[in-house]
């Protein structure tokens, strides 16, 4: 790759990389640039689809053949993943999909614009997350709806910054107002940019970050608390956030050898800790004869065999022994299983305060509906469980109601998240210690099978704590 030419280093507001931090981009960007060349490049073009213009895109499998044919390489797979390395900066995105990656297909693909690429030093604040996210949601617009984790990381935002939401609701606002002014095909390339850039700063959990900076260097670093920015671990405005770092007490002055010392002494000890939690150790305990890569089972594993008689099996009605003894482990596994969830609820039925869950379960639905459902959906458990003179009236405490009620003058998927919190811990500490105690009855009421009332009434007896 000898013919590539480097580019100076450009005059950035904010620079926090060093030069040689910044050179593989630069080195990456030339290869981009050629990719986008208008004669020897991949050719750009707007696709028709039905009812629908796509601009400015191109196929994966065009810029798999352009790697290959001007880097020299041979292996279709070897150029797939350069492909997917440059796609993971940020440089080119699937227009559909929010993992950064190069397929070699007729998936489309569109590039970056200069203006988001990793060289100008981006560290964008969880503020301009959130106003981001917030202005998603007000454009009624199938392609620029939330996806789970984005709803999730926006309801976490709005937490953590509650106290300067309405400046943030603001600034979304102005720049929904701004955008509506563009060009349609213009503000689609461009929504499409602004969230690869996020897609690459606030990634899908599971995938890699590529922003993240190694925490060896960062101590080399002039500021050696740089950590990388996330949604996660935030913590509501007014309270702090206990750090497992140390960190050295004197930042004003240079370190001297008795510094150093201090701080070898302080790392030889962490390694003697333990930093496994006993009640972890347990936890995972418990779920080994649930694991088919751990414990042999029959029937086998489908994932290494060719029988799917357990899935079969666990699609059942019928829930087997093993499978009803999870339920005992918590309520949100009983409630992860269709079946521990119809019991359940046949269950509190019996006495008569089924509404506590059929409230949870609602609200779990309303989560999961559209955007332009959930106001009214919203309105429906309110008139439901929590209005006065309810079909279904449900017991909350105060400040959950009232916390409850303000959140219904805007509402959203997180409207219940109180009531439900708190419903669900009622739920934990009473009816479901009484359910596992109970002879529950089993999915075919009325028929007395051989050995098929030992199988409920045996989650009481593998869980003597409960009694």
């Amino acid at each position: 790759m000898g013919w590539f030419k480097v580019s100076p280093l450009p005059l950035f507001n904010h620079i926090s990389f060093s030069f040689l931090s910044v050179l593989p981009f630069l080195k990456i960007e030339d290869i981009v640039t050629l990719i986008q060349d208008e004669e020897e490049g991949v050719p750009i073009r707007t696709v028709k689809s039905f009812m629908t213009k796509i601009p400015s895109v191109v196929t994966g499998t065009d810029i798999v053949q352009w790697l290959m044919k001007n880097l020299g390489i041979e292996d279709p797979a070897e150029a797939m993943h350069i492909g997917s390395l440059i796609a993971a900066q940020g440089y080119f995105f699937p227009i559909s999909d929010h993992v950064l990656s190069l397929k070699d297909d007729g998936t489309f693909y569109r590039f970056q614009a200069p203006y988001f690429w990793p060289s100008n030093c981006w560290e964008p604040e969880n503020t301009d997350y959130a106003i981001y996210l917030c202005k998603r949601t007000m454009q009624n617009k199938t392609r620029l709806e939330l996806a789970d984790y984005e709803a999730e990381n926006l309801a976490r935002l709005q937490r953590a910054f509650a106290r300067k939401w309405e400046f943030i609701y603001m600034q979304a606002e102005a720049q929904v107002k701004i955008d509506r002014k563009k060009d349609k095909t213009e503000r689609k390339i461009l929504d499409s940019q602004e969230r690869a850039f996020w897609d690459v700063h606030r990634p899908v959990p599971g995938c890699v970050n590529t922003t993240e900076m190694d925490i060896r260097k960062c101590r080399r670093m002039k500021n050696p608390h740089r950590v990388k920015k996330s949604v996660y671990g935030l913590v509501e405005e007014g309270t702090q956030s206990q750090s497992p770092i140390h960190t050295p007490s004197h930042h004003c002055r240079k370190g001297t050898k008795e510094d150093v010392e201090k701080e070898i002494i302080f790392l030889n000890t962490q390694i003697d800790r333990h930093r496994m939690k006993m009640s972890k150790v347990a936890e995972s305990r418990s779920y080994v004869d649930y694991d088919q890569f751990v414990t042999a089972q029959e029937p086998a594993n489908p994932w290494t065999s060719d029988d799917p008689s357990l899935w079969e099996l666990e699609a059942s009605k019928e829930p087997s022994q093993q499978r009803v003894k999870k339920w005992g482990f918590s309520l949100e596994e009983a409630l992860k299983d269709p079946a521990g969830q119809e019991l359940f609820l046949k269950f509190l039925e019996s006495e008569f305060s089924s509404e506590n869950l059929r409230f949870w379960l609602a609200v779990q639905d309303m989560k999961r509906r559209p955007q332009q459902d959930v106001a009214q959906r919203a309105e429906d458990i309110w008139a439901e469980f929590l209005a006065e003179g309810a079909p279904s009236s449900i017991n909350l405490d105060s400040h959950s109601y009232e916390r409850t009620s303000q959140n219904l003058k805007d509402p959203g998927r997180y409207s219940y998240e109180d009531a439900q919190d708190h419903i669900y811990k009622l739920m934990k500490s009473d009816s479901y210690t009484r359910f596992l105690r109970s002879n529950v009855p089993g999915p075919a009421d009325g028929k007395e099978e051989s050995g098929h009332n030992k199988v409920y009434s045996g989650l009481t007896s593998n869980h003597p704590h409960i009694m």
